[in-house]
């Protein structure tokens, strides 16, 4: 049995199903772990939402911001935008199915067994392994709720509050966890979320830097899995690995096979599959 996890899919079905026939995906036995960003930019988010719905228990997906921008468009919270490719979801018949499907994905997904996290964008530096998963939980059982869900989509749309701390009320709660699990990318040392800025040089400035680079001793015996970050790229460290290779902007859909066990190294090149864009 082997466990794969891919970057973000965001519509694009032809290069996912050439990198399952890639690695002779089995769904009998394999597992496909998805980093989020299922849908929206490429041409087949139904394709791809229902191929990945018939792997039941085999695929292990978390939420994306695209996949969170579905939701509100589907319950009319939000309208298209005009880069969208979302109609042909809304408009088919099994439009309400999909949407629970996606409902009952977390924002965060652990594997005690291999020592891996599955998050769409980071996990906040401010956060315990156990914070996070527990924050994951408790979106999670609202987003179960069709009313909560609908309720709460209508008010997670803001950047603010840009810091973790205490006495947050139960809405401004849910926006950051929601916020730090699927649109991170830089914080300020001091724990502030910059969700404006996407682009990177390399390099972080005094006060963006990206959120893998500050410390967080506690996830230091595993391997944090994500995407979102189509500006970074592969990154692939031994607690760090970014698979949003840019797939939708004419570069690469990435795939890897995950370790059965947490080795502290990067994954191997040989465990590293990708298709161009065509």
């Amino acid at each position: 049995m082997a466990i794969y996890a891919v970057g973000d899919i965001q519509g694009c079905y032809k290069p996912l199903a050439r990198l399952l026939d890639k690695v002779n995906f089995d769904q009998s036995k394999d597992s496909l772990w998805c980093v989020g960003d299922l849908v929206n930019r490429g041409p087949d988010s139904l394709k791809v939402l229902r191929l990945l719905k018939s792997l039941e228990n085999q695929c292990v997906t978390v939420l994306g911001n695209h996949d969170i921008h579905l939701l509100s468009m589907i319950y009319g919270i939000r309208s298209p935008r005009p880069n969208d490719t979302l109609d042909a979801v809304l408009a088919a018949p099994d439009v309400g199915e999909l949407a629970v499907w996606l409902r009952s994905k977390p924002l965060m997904f652990q594997s005690k067994k291999s020592k891996s996290i599955l998050c769409h964008a980071g996990i906040y530096p401010g956060w315990s392994r156990k914070q996070a998963y527990s924050y994951s939980q408790e979106l999670a059982m609202v987003f179960a709720d069709e009313k909560k869900c609908i309720k709460l989509l209508r008010k997670i749309y803001s950047n603010s509050p840009s810091k973790w701390e205490g006495g947050l009320g139960n809405t401004q709660k849910h926006r950051f966890i929601i916020n730090a699990f699927t649109r991170m990318r830089f914080c300020s040392p001091k724990g502030h979320l910059n969700l404006t800025e996407s682009g990177f040089k390399g390099k972080g400035r005094k006060n963006r830097v990206p959120w893998f680079n500050l410390p967080n001793r506690d996830l230091n015996k595993y391997r944090i899995i994500f995407g979102h970050w189509s500006a970074l790229g592969l990154l692939n460290t031994p607690n760090h690995l970014c698979l949003d290779t840019g797939y939708v902007w004419g570069r690469e859909l990435t795939l890897a096979r995950i370790p059965k066990t947490f080795d502290a190294k990067p994954i191997k090149k040989s465990r590293l599959y990708s298709v161009t864009s065509e």
